[in-house]
């Protein structure tokens, strides 16, 4: 099992592999689940309602789709992920969703494919990039 960050799930529900690392792309390939945070449905549909980010299909139908891949498990946002997205340990940045994707992480001991530098440099769970 391994979880994908909401800049990753996002290309890769949508066939754009091209924007994946070749590193990423074979975690992905191997995993027998990926999982992502319920947050990261969130967080797509907040970029498309600043214009941040176009769709296919309207988000909400692209987002049950996206859902629907093989493989695919989605983490709800339960009260133990929450607050521990309020104690996680060491330096994190304050960004919310960030939070929680790496209290999701953190609290299944599951390793997070993401590009963002200052998830990767906390240290506290396994990244790929």
């Amino acid at each position: 099992m391994i979880l994908l960050d909401t800049h990753v799930w996002i290309p890769w529900s949508a066939g754009d592999d091209e924007r994946l690392s070749v590193k990423a792309l074979a975690a992905i390939n191997k995993a027998e689940r990926l999982g992502i945070s319920a947050i990261s449905c969130w967080e797509t549909a907040m970029l498309v309602s600043k214009n941040r980010l176009k769709l296919s299909l309207d988000v909400h139908e692209w987002i049950q789709k996206a859902l629907g891949r093989p493989k695919l498990l989605l983490f709800d946002l339960d009260v133990e992920t929450l607050v521990l997205s309020t104690r996680l340990p060491g330096q994190f940045h304050g960004d919310p969703a960030d939070r929680m994707i790496a209290a999701t992480a953190l609290l299944h001991n599951i390793p997070l494919i993401t590009k963002d530098r200052l998830i990767q440099e906390w240290g506290q769970v396994k990244t790929i990039w």
